[in-house]
């Protein structure tokens, strides 16, 4: 018989094996700490390639093998990507596998779905791993990130990111609940759009079907009740009835620390610049998560700020509340640790080494060039902490000052679209500077350049030169003028005149700021099925009236 001692000192270990029995297996974990770089060959029947010629989005069928050895036969592939690093079929494709797609297949080195990028903005390979370190090391629920060399059809397309997939494994290794709703923000998509829904809410012994959590989430919302309400919350006029609302919904304190880290990252295609590259997860209740996407372009601007207001929906309303503006800047200097560049070269080292051993039995060629662009890639890193540290004291931005009947000449101008073949592009015309964009041939262009400023309570003009070229409307754009073709506004607010036909001419815009002081986005915008809007650089002045 067990003596009391010797039972309680047995209790820590039961206790641990309880808790080990009951967490959620993560067979994963092995592949993604040793790293090793497999080959996966991919197969697809004639057919199956037509039909993701046809339709890139939709799963085909394919046979997967880890070299030599059968994964899965009955495997799904289909293209990923948006703008800049979608690739065609028969180019340099990113990639979805879903093991089991078609039929039963057990999990390869625990993944039964994950993602193969082809990382063609980030040379170096290391972006969405070196940034996924830091997500992680901050306490942020993160994919995992890998490299493998990639063949399909007997095409060798080289070295690919290799991201495990946003998917009910994932939920349940970083959250208490993984039986909530998690959406794909999809492309440039905030959360007023029609996001589209990766995992549904599953009822449970604890949350009853239809059952109101306190994020506004039912247990089976076939409304989106809980997407609704976060978009309701954010369009609230009264900035401190906003505040509360968002409080009762959204975590403020973890969203303030990833709205920092995705500043510090200068993951200007992220969520809280750019309304894109996110998922947003609704834990029965509990409040809503957002978690960072779509990373391979992170520390490409080291001197980016931090302090700029950001652009989208949530991030926007939070940091116009004071306390939590100040919650903000103490996580900037509380994740500084997280951006030591001597230790996050120390941690990639081995990575590195890795994708050279890998590239070099490709090519000296593709290694000579991956060397080159991750010691650029660690160089930015670099000036990425000073700049932060900088930016960690500097104090608070100043609205914009302005001398009586004097323009202020705009500059600092970055480019956005919610469509995947816009074409953005800086344009020298007879030693004159312009911002140009044209619609793609998907006949649909709603894109251009933005950018914030900080200005006090008063009346304000926006002015520019513009350039039209055979722009048309929009299919299923209204009669009025309101976003219609070329033109400029501030966010939130239409034009008074169309922007249609061919052309140059003088337009401008005026609006009020009625708050104290309050950060308004312009836009420089085309909104078209045909057609090119340009804007002349030197031309775009601001005045307050």
């Amino acid at each position: 018989m067990m003596d009391l001692r010797s039972f309680l000192r047995a209790v820590p270990a039961v206790f641990a094996l309880l808790i080990a029995a009951t967490a959620p297996r993560d067979d994963a974990s092995v592949f993604f700490r040793t790293g090793k770089i497999p080959r996966i060959e991919i197969e697809l029947a004639p057919e199956a390639v037509e039909k993701l010629r046809a339709d890139p989005r939709v799963y085909a069928p394919c046979t997967l093998r880890d070299g030599n050895r059968e994964v899965a036969t009955k495997a799904g592939i289909k293209l990923k990507g948006a703008a800049g690093s979608y690739q065609e079929f028969d180019r340099r494709p990113a990639l979805t596998i879903n093991l089991d797609k078609f039929g039963p297949a057990e999990p390869w080195n625990g993944l039964a779905k994950f993602h193969l990028n082809n990382s063609a903005q980030d040379e170096s390979l290391l972006s969405e791993w070196l940034s996924s370190e830091i997500l992680r090391g901050a306490n942020q629920p993160a994919t995992r990130v890998q490299h493998a060399r990639v063949i399909v059809n007997g095409r060798d397309l080289g070295l690919y990111v290799l991201k495990e997939a946003f998917d009910s494994e994932f939920l349940a290794r970083n959250f208490k609940n993984p039986r909530g709703n998690l959406y794909d923000g999809g492309f440039c998509q905030d959360v007023g759009g029609e996001l589209e829904l990766d995992e549904r809410a599953k009822p449970n012994a604890a949350t009853p079907p239809n059952a109101v959590t306190p994020s506004g989430a039912t247990a089976e919302p076939s409304d989106r009740a809980d997407l609704h309400a976060l978009a309701a919350a954010c369009a609230e006029v009264d900035m401190k009835q906003r505040w509360a609302r968002l409080e009762k919904l959204v975590d403020i304190e973890d969203f303030v620390r990833f709205v920092a880290l995705e500043a510090m990252l200068g993951h200007w295609d992220g969520y809280a610049f750019n309304a894109n590259n996110y998922r947003l997860y609704f834990e029965p209740g509990r409040k809503a998560r957002f978690l960072a996407h779509g990373m391979d372009q992170c520390f490409q601007d080291p001197s980016m700020s931090v302090l700029d207001a950001p652009h989208a929906l949530v991030a926007q309303s939070v940091l116009r509340n004071p306390e939590w503006r100040k919650l903000y800047r103490r996580q900037l200097t509380k994740l500084l640790v997280e951006f030591d560049a001597t230790r996050l070269f120390k941690r990639a080292e081995p990575v590195q080494r890795r994708i050279q051993e890998a590239l070099r039995a490709i090519g000296e060629e593709p290694a000579r060039l991956q060397s080159e662009r991750a010691k650029e890639f660690m160089q930015r890193v670099e000036q990425r902490e000073r700049s932060l540290r900088e930016q960690a004291t500097a104090p608070e931005p100043k609205p914009l000052v302005f001398k009586k009947g004097v323009a202020v000449a705009l500059k600092g101008w970055h480019t956005m679209s919610e469509v995947e073949d816009a074409l953005l592009e800086e344009l020298d015309i007879g030693g004159v500077q312009w911002y140009r964009v044209a619609c793609g041939e998907g006949r649909r262009c709603i894109a251009g350049w933005r950018r914030t400023v900080l200005l006090a309570k008063g009346r304000y003009r926006f002015e520019a030169d513009l350039r039209l070229e055979g722009v048309e409307r929009l299919a299923q754009e209204g009669e009025g003028a309101a976003l219609v073709g070329g033109g400029i506004r501030v966010v939130g607010a239409a034009r008074a005149e169309d922007g249609l036909g061919s052309g140059e001419r003088k337009v401008a815009f005026s609006f009020v700021v009625s708050e104290e002081i309050a950060d308004v986005e312009l836009l420089l915008e085309l909104r078209a099925s045909r057609g090119s809007a340009a804007f002349r650089m030197d031309s775009l002045v601001l005045t307050r009236e």
